[in-house]
């Protein structure tokens, strides 16, 4: 095999394109084109055994290329969907580089008919993310005060009568809803993720205080069933020091070192964000997706290493990219729109054996009028692998 400019014979010939022998980054010029039921950029011409660059257009997806361009950034200060590649050329819904490594793979088996490929199995890693685990409970005296004359001044009887109920203890918290996730836990398979914030009280994070002993009791608990990651602070992700030591006290909870993170609120300013990850050693990081559109931010269902545009070096930091957060499904007016996007979903992620990533916060197994439906909706996205 060869993957140069000219073919040197009859070898399988792959034709390259610039990108991946350049050093640091510049405008790239991308023509989108369709390629039988997916699309796909660099073209290289008849010679080429495939159509495409797909080593250059896979690193373009996963290395993030266009995130390090100018852009225009949400109120959060977040790369959006709307300013993507994908998301403008109609292609975010596909796997695009899990679906072009099988039209490799295609290509080669077509030339090297002895040669045996490794399989690949779908598989699910449900994602709980806690930004606090109560509605109600620890929230502090002052907290509650406000609370209790915000549902006075705004007549929300209801509220009040919930939260009376849980400070007097003959209520469950509405937003505890780890004893249900536990259960899940207990007759599935796969190992449920949770990733709970214990960053300081900010206008973006508004948890319960790591120094309560229900909470850090709670957080044992989970871990006794479950895997449990950092839900780093908002602020921390931009001060390495407060980082620290959210991970430091992470660790002394769970009395083990921390494995994987997620930001607050999806943000991720790149390369930083990765950078201060594996500055401490954090292993896998679960933020890369959109919270408001169903799909594949790096064009992958695939987890993948960092790879440092700037310092061009691969990192040992995994990418797990998630596919959907829960929130996005909010859009789709009924349950059974809701199934049916994500039936979708899953099935695209299905075709190529990929891992399906889902989001879901400890808020969403809640009575919750707005979440009516999602348990139902879980449970379909646990079924989904023993029917592959």
């Amino acid at each position: 095999m060869s993957y140069t400019k000219q073919a040197l014979g009859n070898e399988f010939f792959v034709k390259s394109h610039d990108i991946l022998f350049e050093q640091g980054l510049s405008d790239v010029d991308i023509n989108i084109q369709k390629w039988d039921n997916t699309k796909c950029f660099f073209s290289n011409g008849d010679r080429s055994a495939i159509p495409f660059d797909i080593f250059s257009a896979s690193f373009y997806m996963l290395s993030r290329y266009e995130e390090y361009l100018p852009h225009v950034k949400d109120e959060f200060g977040r790369f959006t969907a709307e300013e993507s590649l994908a998301y403008n050329s109609g292609f975010l819904h596909q796997p695009v580089v899990d679906i072009w490594a099988y039209k490799f793979k295609a290509a080669l088996q077509a030339q090297f008919p002895d040669f045996k490929f490794p399989n690949k199995n779908y598989s699910v890693k449900p994602i709980i993310d806690v930004p606090s685990p109560y509605k109600y409970k620890l929230k502090g005296f002052l907290r509650t005060v406000v609370g209790v004359l915000s549902d006075f001044s705004k007549f929300r009887i209801v509220s009040l009568y919930d939260r009376f109920g849980v400070l007097l203890r003959f209520k469950n918290d509405p937003h505890d809803t780890f004893k249900y996730l536990l259960n899940r836990q207990k007759n599935t398979r796969f190992k449920f993720l949770f990733f709970f914030l214990i960053g300081e009280l900010t206008t973006y994070d508004k948890g319960v205080s790591p120094n309560k002993r229900d909470f850090i009791s709670l957080i044992k608990h989970v871990a006794d069933y479950c895997q449990v990651g950092l839900k780093i602070s908002f602020f921390a992700l931009e001060d390495e020091k407060r980082l620290k030591r959210e991970k430091a006290k992470m660790e002394d909870i769970l009395n083990t070192n921390l494995i994987a993170s997620r930001q607050s609120h999806s943000k991720l300013n790149l390369p930083e964000t990765y950078r201060y990850l594996i500055s401490l050693e954090i292993k896998e990081d679960f933020t890369m997706g959109y919270p408001n559109h169903i799909g594949f931010r790096a064009g992958s269902c695939t987890p993948f290493l960092f790879y440092d545009l700037d310092y061009e070096v691969q990192t040992p930091l995994k990418i797990t990219p998630y596919q959907l957060m829960d929130v996005a499904l909010l859009k789709q007016w009924s349950l059974l729109d809701k199934k049916k996007v994500l039936n979708e979903l899953i099935s695209s992620i299905k075709a190529v054996n990929g891992e399906f990533v889902p989001v879901f916060h400890n808020y969403t197994f809640s009575e919750d009028k707005e979440w009516e439906g999602f348990k139902e909706l879980f449970n379909l996205i646990l079924d989904s692998v023993d029917q592959n």
